[in-house]
C-alpha cells in the first residue's frame, strides 16, 4: 500500500498564497503604526523641550523674545539626562519665541523638520 509522507505541490502553493495574503495585509499596517509611533515620540520630545525652555526662562527671569537657540547650553540642564533628545524620524528641531505676550517668558515653540 502507498504511504503519503510529503505534501503535494497544490497544498504547498495554497499555504504560500495564504501567507502572502496575510503579509500583504499586515505589512502596510505595521508601517503605518511605526510612522505613528515615531510622530508621537517626536511630539513628546518637542513638548519636553518646550517645558525645559519655559522652566529655564522662569527660573532665570528671561525676557520675552530672547534667542533660546543661542542659550541652549543653559537650558540643557532642564532636560532629562541633560541632553537634547533627537527626533526618531531623523528630523532636526528648531526653536522660536515670539515675544508677543509681554510675559517674562514667552510660549517658545519647538518645531521638527519632519513632523
Amino acid at each position: 500500500m502507498y504511504k503519503k509522507n510529503s505534501f503535494t505541490l497544490v497544498e504547498i502553493l495554497i499555504v504560500v498564497a495564504i501567507l502572502g495574503l496575510l503579509a500583504g495585509i499586515a505589512i502596510p499596517n505595521m508601517i503605518k503604526a511605526r510612522e505613528g509611533a515615531e510622530e508621537n515620540a517626536c511630539r513628546g520630545n518637542m513638548a519636553m523641550i518646550e517645558a525645559a525652555i519655559e522652566q529655564w526662562a522662569l527660573d532665570n527671569n528671561i525676557a520675552s523674545g530672547t534667542d533660546v537657540a543661542a542659550n541652549q547650553s543653559n537650558w540643557d540642564d532642564y532636560l532629562r539626562d541633560g541632553t537634547l533628545p533627537s527626533c526618531p524620524g531623523g528630523g532636526a528641531y528648531s526653536y522660536t519665541g515670539g515675544g508677543k505676550s509681554g510675559k517674562l517668558y514667552d510660549d517658545y515653540e519647538v518645531q521638527c523638520s519632519i513632523h
